[in-house]
């Protein structure tokens, strides 16, 4: 409308978005909604819940955040994804969208009696109204969770930050356990 001359080709924002793929765009301009979840969990329920000590939790996400930089990959974390994409489609998300928000960082360090994890999820695209969050059963899912609406989107943001830190203490908490493969091998899923 501005531009005085012919448009010969347009492509929309050139790919450098990073929407629906993964790209330092996700780090560097926040695309989407950006959250970071922490907890300081006590050493003794860290051994008592997790069957594992502080010390081999720290040591197991610390080769996790190596093979990442090994790998080149955008992130360091242990199962983002699998979290994501589980939320997006019971909560009408754009399931494609999981690629850039999956992107991030788990972090794992020994403290004054407690072990400190954190979750920073930088570009979470996710929204509370339009698309599939009209679906019933997706709607209600984000009623379940008081997000269906305008206004929402930073609450489910934090919601699902909070469900990425969970996962990956149960990961990476199950793999420095050696307890990694045992549901799978329980219930025959191997």
């Amino acid at each position: 409308k501005n531009y005085p001359g012919k448009i010969d080709d347009l492509f929309l924002e050139c790919n450098l978005s990073g929407d629906k793929k993964v790209n330092a765009y996700n780090f560097t301009r926040n695309r989407g909604k950006k959250v970071i979840a922490q907890v300081g969990i006590p050493y003794e329920l860290v051994e008592k819940y997790l069957h594992t000590s502080p010390k081999r939790l720290c040591k197991m996400s610390e080769m996790g955040l190596l093979g990442s930089l090994y790998g080149h990959a955008f992130g360091a974390n242990a199962q983002y994804a699998n979290i994501l994409t589980a939320i997006f489609i019971a909560t009408g998300q754009d399931p494609a969208c999981v690629a850039e928000s999956a992107c991030g960082i788990t972090h794992v360090e020994l403290g004054e009696g407690k072990l400190n994890v954190s979750v920073t999820l930088p570009g979470i695209m996710i929204g509370t109204i339009g698309g599939g969050t009209r679906l019933p059963t997706q709607k209600a899912c984000l009623q379940i969770l008081e997000c269906a609406g305008p206004g929402n989107s930073i609450k489910l943001a934090e919601i699902v930050a909070a469900a990425t830190l969970a996962g990956e203490i149960s990961l990476i908490g199950a793999m420095a356990a050696g307890e990694f493969a045992m549901a799978h091998s329980k219930y025959g899923r191997h």
